[in-house]
């Protein structure tokens, strides 16, 4: 294998990680590889299709159609993946990229962990090596952010590798202090104290709740067999007698409407379109929001057929 074809899957197959790959109907690929601007960091077609094949497969059940594959791909943050995935393959425009984006935020991160300026730096500058792939395996080169794939933010999973060096660094710092020298000094055997959680703000929660309560009885329907029960886009399909990729458009476009009623009250709510934007990054699973009983409201889901007008042949 050439030193080109090893790099390539340092980015497209990491170390194993995934299943088989799913595969993507081409024209759907072709507008998720343009989305990403994955052409302009050294990624071709079939390198981000393997990506996110692969990606698909470690979420999806094996009998996830293509269609399937492609709507699950359509939500992860595209332009971030590829940039992570570029950055892996060692492509250097996708490097300076990076750290012109996230290296300032890094270390600030770290300084509020550690404290001080230059065990910030120190803790830094060993998360970009695992993350740039000094070391290698088995002939492929290791970079961590061959392991990002594209579910939450860039920078969000950043700030994890961060806080795990971190407590990998507090346990190793622990070890090399004795029993007997932290009884002679008094200590105690405390837990560190866990890092307070950044609570969702409350507005979101307020435009969210909102929002799903705005939903039609369709919406509400789609939404739950999709995301609540796990159906596939042909089960759907098949009880609404459409064919799935009509309901793969149906909830692209309920997705895409539900977040600017999210967006929209948030803005409502004092919140700058930045700010709101930014809020709109927070994982779901943290707000106080009940989503299965707005989406399960009203007993839309008894009888899907009176309910449903996709719009669409």
């Amino acid at each position: 294998m050439s030193t080109a074809d090893s790099i390539t899957r340092s980015a497209t197959e990491p170390l194993g990680e995934y299943p088989p790959s799913l595969s993507l109907p081409a024209s759907a690929l072709a507008t998720l590889h343009g989305e990403a601007g994955a052409a302009d960091l050294g990624l071709n077609t079939e390198d981000f299709a393997v990506i996110l094949g692969h990606i698909a497969a470690k979420y999806l059940p094996r009998e996830a159609s293509e269609a399937d594959a492609a709507a699950f791909c359509r939500g992860l943050r595209l332009a971030e993946l590829a940039l992570a995935r570029a950055c892996a393959a060692g492509n250097e425009k996708a490097w300076n990229q990076f750290l012109t984006r996230y290296r300032e935020g890094l270390y600030g991160a770290a300084l509020a962990m550690v404290g001080d300026a230059g065990s910030a730096r120190e803790m830094a500058d060993s998360v970009y090596a695992d993350l740039y792939g000094l070391n290698e395996r088995a002939g492929r080169r290791v970079s961590k952010l061959a392991y990002y794939d594209g579910r939450g933010s860039l920078e969000g999973w950043l700030r994890s590798v961060l806080a795990h060096e971190f407590t990998n660094r507090w346990r190793s710092g622990r070890r090399l202090v004795s029993l007997d020298e932290q009884v002679e000094a008094g200590g105690e055997f405390r837990a560190p104290e866990p890092a307070a959680a950044s609570a969702p703000d409350p507005r979101l929660e307020a435009a969210t709740a909102e929002a799903l309560e705005s939903l039609s009885a369709e919406e509400r329907f789609l939404l739950a067999s999709y995301y609540l029960d796990g159906q596939t886009l042909a089960e759907i399909g098949a009880v609404l007698s459409v064919h799935e990729s009509t309901v793969s458009r149906r909830l692209d476009r309920m997705a895409g409407a539900l977040s600017k009623r999210i967006l929209k009250g948030l803005r409502r709510r004092g919140l700058s379109r930045d700010q709101a934007r930014e809020a709109l990054e927070a994982d779901v699973r943290d707000l106080a929001v009940d989503v299965s009983r707005h989406l399960r409201a009203n007993d839309a889901r008894k009888e899907p057929g009176a309910v449903l007008n996709t719009g669409e042949e």
